[in-house]
């Protein structure tokens, strides 16, 4: 299965939606697609939407992790929300929990952003 990739920036949050399967064979392309928007627009937060992603590698963790950094050095903040089970289970293995934010859905990320 491929990976889908959808991206929305509402006032300075970009909003990803990920479905299917993040791993060495896509995360290039999420890399790739974030970096341009990150670049071409004012993003400050990025909210990460997980509901519908099947599997996820260390691949997929290693592009979330850098776009989190990048978000963290101009003073925002990166939200993940409506994760499956399995991709949660990776990321508190992950540890990556410590270091952002989990909210269960959409709608209310966004609103703590200021943005809904």
């Amino acid at each position: 299965m491929s990976l889908t990739i959808s991206l929305e920036v509402k006032h300075d949050v970009l909003l990803i939606r990920l479905a299917g399967e993040l791993d060495h064979h896509t995360a290039e392309e999420l890399r790739t697609k974030a970096a341009h928007l990150l670049e071409k627009e004012q993003i400050r937060h990025i909210v990460l939407n997980l509901e519908h992603l099947t599997f996820m590698d260390s691949s997929g963790l290693g592009v979330i992790l850098g776009r989190y950094k990048q978000i963290k050095n101009i003073g925002g903040e990166m939200i993940v929300c409506s994760i499956s089970p399995s991709v949660k289970r990776l990321f508190e293995m992950a540890g990556l929990f410590k270091i952002i934010r989990f909210e269960s859905d959409e709608q209310y990320a966004l609103k703590t952003l200021g943005v809904a």
